[in-house]
């Protein structure tokens, strides 16, 4: 498979789950790939046992949640490959699980951080070397639960909610200029943490991470030319 051949792709949250399978999605596609994550020794673990790689950088120490640190990024990435041509932001978390009224404002203010602030923060560090060339591709996560939140998910509903905002006001924002802004929208995940922490749940139901990065890979590829602005569910049999 070779749907990305030749493109350069920054992937923020590389260590977790689903950053993983997208990495490996995307090599296996053909990209040259920006694997992003804070911890260098999960990084040096997962993509640098065997040796340099000159299709790979690993950028380690990254704070998204930081301007400085986000452009910083960008410049590195520029720097090594001449080119930004897709950004995909799987860095992200969650918390809930309390009523609105009850919920720590802290919960409120860290989802905000973590899912869309990253997300913002990494656009705004790529998008001036997109607009110069005048093409590329960034996917967001999102969520299902961004559609319709359940009870004791506000906050993480309402950043995802976000994400999606930020998601289609970007894309009117920059179509005419040749570059595509999307987003998925996954179910619950089939991850080990959460077969752990819900047991009783039917996982077969949940949506493998590499489902996902193949949805991500085809919104990242030419084959998805014409398609910009789009909240794309992937649900799996949920």
């Amino acid at each position: 498979m070779t749907a990305l051949a030749g493109k350069v792709a920054i992937i923020t949250g590389a260590t977790g789950n689903l950053g993983q399978a997208t990495a490996r999605a995307f090599h296996a596609a053909g990209a040259k790939t920006v694997l992003v994550g804070r911890s260098a020794e999960a990084l040096q673990r997962l993509y640098g046992g065997s040796g340099p790689d000159a299709d790979r950088m690993i950028a380690s120490g990254v704070d998204l949640d930081d301007e400085g640190s986000a452009r910083a990024l960008a410049a590195s990435a520029r720097a090594r490959f001449g080119r930004i041509d897709v950004l995909v932001n799987t860095v992200g978390g969650f918390r809930g699980g309390k009523h609105v009224h009850e919920e720590d404002l802290a919960t409120w203010d860290l989802m905000m951080s973590m899912n869309l602030r990253t997300t913002l923060l990494a656009c705004r560090a790529v998008l001036p070397v997109m607009l110069e060339r005048g093409s590329g591709a960034i996917v967001n996560v999102g969520a299902g639960a961004a559609l319709a939140a359940p009870a004791g998910l506000a906050a993480y509903s309402a950043s995802k909610s976000a994400v999606l905002r930020l998601t289609e006001s970007l894309s009117a924002e920059v179509k005419a200029k040749g570059l595509r802004v999307n987003a998925v929208l996954p179910s619950t995940i089939d991850t080990p943490q959460n077969r752990a922490a819900m047991p009783r749940a039917d996982p077969s139901k949940w949506v493998a991470p590499d489902a996902i990065a193949d949805v991500i890979v085809f919104l990242a590829s030419d084959a998805a030319r014409a398609v910009t602005g789009v909240a794309l569910p992937v649900f799996g049999r949920g």
